[in-house]
């Protein structure tokens, strides 16, 4: 698939594709994921990992992502 197609396939920002990228590079290994602690690895704060990833979690991808909790950070719990 072209980077052509996929842009047009997916209506994900690009914060929004740095976050699932990195989900699915982490998901074989972690089941739970902070947003404080995602946004740390990507340069982005934790309020703006939680907006980005209701997108996430409400579209078609090939992880399942769900709030988990909130202690200290919003939980996600992601499944590939």
């Amino acid at each position: 698939m072209s980077a052509t197609a996929q842009t047009t396939d997916s209506p994900l920002s690009d914060k929004q594709r740095r976050i699932l990228e990195y989900l699915r590079d982490n998901a074989d290994e972690q089941t739970y994921f902070k947003s404080r602690l995602i946004g740390d690895e990507l340069g982005l704060s934790a309020k703006e990992v939680g907006t980005n990833m209701t997108a996430i979690a409400n579209g078609d991808h090939d992880l399942a992502v769900e709030k988990w909790g909130y202690s200290s950070s919003t939980t996600w719990m992601v499944d590939a």
